[in-house]
């Protein structure tokens, strides 16, 4: 059978340890046998990235922009153990967190739900989206521990010298003060990236904060959130037929144990990377959590949620055998093959996307699946898979389809 066409490459980065061996298996067993595969490639494993400075990951983002789509392997964000194990020049940044910056993206996260893998929450039948601001907050926080009695102020000092003062508190001992950002520009792009995904989705949006209590600091993202649907997106969602509302965010969390799902929940920062571990967690395995990086000019970066599966990997140094679960490194592959199919105008491709991804879930319902989904399924007489055969199996469901 010929293999299906490509016209424009994907931007390929590769990553670290476990998930650099699945990688492999995936694009050899999965990919290359029905895929003439054009990928400009990268090499973030943190040993490259070491040699090159990073230079390579900004350069992996530039070609992101240039080509529209990427599909991204998992990466080590080195800590001081890493610096020594690799002996690292310096302690590189996360290279997930210098994309973001590069594309001005939002992180878009997603459960893959599988027939024998029932969610916690029993009514949750359609995947909840979690649309995750990647800027500012906690995690571009200032922070200082008091040492005792004083007075905590916060100031502005604009361009021409004038001030803006505020006291935060008057200490009559030890105490801990934080201060925390954020911007408009990127609260806009975040904005716009949520309507333009929930339109590319066909899915009703939920933004939520604390408003009520933040006056000035949430309140902006309501309002700039508000703003950007009325000048731009309400026309395009009433005649979609979807729904964007704000609520606060203790109400949303009240809220969405009652739904069905299968809409996406727009949340700051650090609220988005806690709510999208919460509904993971509740639909099985972060293993089982797509991940796109979408920017408001419509470049995508796809992922898998989870990290380089460390343990595994030091078990496969050891020639010792491993039952790693590759379904989000899967789904990265067919996100990004989708993309670029619709882009392109490539159906075969967007056709081939569809079925790896049915052929993955149909191997799991019949009852074969790596021993992580193995402890939770409500399955029986399930076969447990190593890493590769796991693969293979899946390659055999799709040859039969």
């Amino acid at each position: 059978m010929a293999k299906i066409q490509m016209t424009t490459p994907l931007v390929e980065m590769d990553g670290d340890e476990m998930t650099r061996i699945l990688w492999k298996m995936i694009k050899d067993e999965l990919l290359l046998p029905y895929i003439d595969l054009k990928t400009e490639y990268y090499d973030l494993g943190l040993k490259y990235r070491n040699e090159t400075n990073d230079q390579v990951t900004m350069d992996s983002a530039q070609a992101t922009l240039k080509y529209g789509v990427a599909v991204k392997c998992a990466t080590i964000t080195p800590n001081a153990a890493r610096m020594e194990e690799y002996d690292l020049k310096e302690m590189w940044k996360s290279p997930n967190g210098t994309i973001r910056a590069a594309l001005d993206g939002t992180v878009f996260r997603a459960p893959i739900q599988v027939k024998g893998i029932n969610p916690c929450v029993k009514n949750w039948v359609k995947p909840i989206t979690l649309a995750r601001h990647a800027y500012g907050d906690v995690y571009k926080n200032v922070e200082i521990k008091v040492p005792g009695k004083g007075k905590a102020e916060l100031v502005f000092t604009a361009e021409d010298g004038t001030e803006m003062r505020e006291t935060i508190h008057e200490f009559d001992g030890p105490g801990i003060i934080q201060g925390v950002h954020n911007t408009d520009k990127s609260i806009t792009s975040f904005a716009k990236a949520c309507f333009s995904y929930a339109l590319d989705t066909k899915k009703d949006l939920w933004f939520a904060t604390k408003d009520t209590i933040s006056k000035k600091y949430d309140h902006t993202f309501k309002d700039i959130f508000q703003e950007v649907y009325e000048k731009e997106y309400k026309d395009k969602f009433e005649e979609a037929g979807l729904e964007y509302f704000y609520t606060l965010i203790d109400d949303a969390v009240a809220r969405v144990m009652k739904t069905e799902g299968g809409f996406i929940w727009a949340c700051k920062n650090y609220d988005g990377d806690v709510m999208s571990d919460m509904v993971s967690s509740a639909c099985g395995s972060l293993a089982m959590m797509t991940s796109v990086l979408v920017s408001p000019s419509g470049v995508y970066e796809y992922e898998a949620a989870h990290g380089t599966v460390q343990r595994h990997y030091y078990k496969h140094l050891k020639g010792e055998e491993t039952s790693t679960n590759s379904v989000a490194t899967i789904f990265a592959w067919t996100g990004a093959l989708r993309k670029r199919g619709e882009l392109d105008g490539i159906k075969e491709l967007q056709e081939f996307a569809d079925k790896l991804e049915k052929a993955t879930l149909q191997t799991i319902e019949e009852g074969k699946m790596t021993k992580d989904l193995a402890l939770i399924t409500e399955l029986e007489n399930v076969t447990v898979l190593n890493s590769g055969d796991f693969i293979k199996a899946i390659r055999e469901t799709l040859d039969r389809m």
